[in-house]
């Protein structure tokens, strides 16, 4: 698992090209109705079994829970109850970098891991 420095902010705060470049599914189990913490008016049924975060089927893609401007000042509005797809995504991983060239966005730079 990647730290941020404690004296840096998390770069994901000032990003959020994940958040506008890829779909999100995930188990019904994580909607707050079913016991889950996802809230269920940001997402939308695909099958009896399967989610998707509001906006990540769209084009272009972004997240019904994606706040500020992807590259600037970004976030997660529901950071704390996002779904496991959004949590397994690391920063400075394969998929983040992917995500941030999308958005014409360099790598993130060693001293923001």
């Amino acid at each position: 698992m990647t730290r941020v420095a404690e004296t840096k902010e998390h770069p994901c705060l000032a990003c959020g090209a994940c958040c506008a470049a890829y779909r999100v599914d995930f188990a019904v189990y994580e909607l707050e109705s079913e016991g889950g913490t996802v809230p269920d008016g940001l997402a939308v049924e695909v099958t009896g079994n399967t989610c998707r975060m509001r906006g990540t089927d769209w084009h272009p893609v972004r997240c019904a829970a994606l706040v500020g401007k992807v590259g600037e000042r970004a976030s997660c509005g529901i950071y704390e109850w996002r779904p496991n797809p959004c949590r397994e995504l690391e920063p400075g991983s394969d998929g983040c970098l992917r995500a941030r060239q999308r958005h014409g966005l360099g790598p993130l730079e060693g001293s923001m891991l």
